[in-house]
């Protein structure tokens, strides 16, 4: 099992920044790709970023292509999410999650955290 916890979110306004932290712990946390999604109300959950375990490879959503970057810290078994220029459609809760291997589906993830909120206002 790995247990995943993130933290960072809170109320900003549009444009601003904000940096998503999630600490995995548990069983080999570090060798797993990471990946972030998010949930708006009403709508499904969605991929945002992921990144692999080995080589550090990312992959990220169109909407936020430019705007957010995934990274990890092996050795503390962190991943975060920089995000710029936050718009108020990025508002959701954002969750962290942990797999095999890196994809844009939730079925790639075996993992999940509770989810941290991120509201933007205009």
């Amino acid at each position: 099992q790995v247990q995943l916890v993130e933290s960072g979110g809170g109320l900003v306004q549009a444009g601003d920044s904000l940096r998503l932290s999630c600490a995995a712990s548990g069983r080999t946390g570090s060798r797993y790709a990471m990946g972030w999604f998010r949930q708006a109300p009403g709508k499904e959950r969605e991929f945002v970023a992921g990144i692999s375990w080995r080589s550090g490879r990312t992959s990220y959503a169109d909407s936020v292509k430019g705007r957010f970057t995934i990274s990890r810290d092996n050795a503390k078994d962190t991943v975060y999410l920089q995000m710029n220029k936050l718009k108020p459609e990025d508002t959701a809760v954002y969750y962290c999650a942990a797999g095999v291997g890196i994809g844009n589906t939730r079925s790639s993830y075996d993992f999940w955290g509770q989810g941290t909120q991120v509201t933007v206002s205009s």
